[in-house]
């Protein structure tokens, strides 16, 4: 078995909210945690893309972390940490840091990015890192933000690598390699559906669960459309896919998470709608076309 632990279900990943200061807003955070998960999300990743986390300091990172961890403890929900970089020294140290955080169950590791290493480079990587780290690893396959991607062969050598317990695949379609990696995935391997898009038909083919940003609205909708899939109920899940997928395109409009923060400060769940520079605010018109598809969607469409 690759690991003891098998990711399944909704794991949000979490924006990181700031105050009007600037500063991490960790009370808002907690609480947009709870709710999530009083949801039926099954747990939490911090420090993910949607959180921003290379626009956090260290202090910031640690306090981010430590927030999300006092939740999931709070209500027996999974945490995810963040941890993949581009570089193999610094993600193994990142990962031995998970030691010191209570609760984690897995990490969450990016393809190096920028540096295009080779697919032989990045699955040697992956083996360094699972064979150091105290936690479990679920590998981030997303080469439209990495410049680099994994193909089926490369992706199941990892699924059989000890101390990795799952993929998130986000490679923008619900291509040939990943009909693969979801036909050839061993037992104790979850691959996680990673693109908001195509939730519905990963999970019909033997997807596991999802990490999916746009979750943190619709969250029950998100929750019973999984669970559809699971069970491979396509009259019950079906109609929430077409209706949450408008609402997905709405809110990866502008660059993630953008316009997600637009909206839960919209809602009043996040005190400012605030991303961190070089990002930018989301636009009047996109946050618009949010709330408009929300509305829809809490509407039952």
């Amino acid at each position: 078995m690759p690991s003891s632990y098998r990711p399944t279900g909704l794991l949000v990943p979490i924006v990181t909210p700031f105050a009007a200061d600037g500063a991490v807003d960790l009370d808002a955070l907690e609480r947009l945690g709870a709710e999530v998960l009083d949801a039926g999300a099954t747990g939490l990743i911090a420090l993910s893309t949607t959180g921003e986390p290379s626009s956090l300091d260290a202090a910031e990172r640690d306090a981010t972390v430590a927030a999300c961890a006092r939740v999931c403890a709070d209500r027996g929900a999974d945490l995810v940490v963040g941890a993949g970089t581009d570089d193999t020294r610094t993600t193994i140290e990142r990962h031995a840091a998970l030691a010191d955080v209570p609760g984690v169950r897995a990490s969450l590791a990016v393809v190096p990015y920028y540096v295009r290493p080779s697919e032989a480079g990045i699955v040697r990587h992956f083996q360094a890192v699972a064979e150091r780290s105290p936690v479990p690893l679920i590998t981030y396959n997303v080469p439209y933000r990495t410049g680099r991607g994994l193909g089926a062969a490369a992706l199941l050598e990892l699924a059989a690598t000890d101390n990795v317990a799952g993929l998130k695949q986000a490679v923008g379609a619900l291509d040939a390699d990943t009909l693969a990696v979801l036909a050839g995935q061993p037992d104790g391997f979850a691959v996680l559906g990673g693109d908001d898009a195509f939730l519905f038909p990963t999970m019909l083919m033997g997807g596991k669960g999802a990490i999916a940003a746009c979750s943190h609205v619709a969250t029950e909708r998100f929750v019973a459309m999984l669970a559809a899939g699971a069970a491979g109920d396509v009259a019950a899940g079906r109609p929430h896919a077409e209706a949450l997928l408008p609402l997905v395109q709405a809110l990866v409009a502008e660059p993630s998470p953008a316009v997600i923060k637009a909206l839960l400060h919209a809602e009043g769940r996040i005190a400012t709608p605030d991303v961190r520079s070089p990002q930018v605010n989301a636009a009047p018109a996109s946050l618009a076309r949010a709330q408009a598809v929300l509305d829809a969607v809490a509407q039952g469409g």
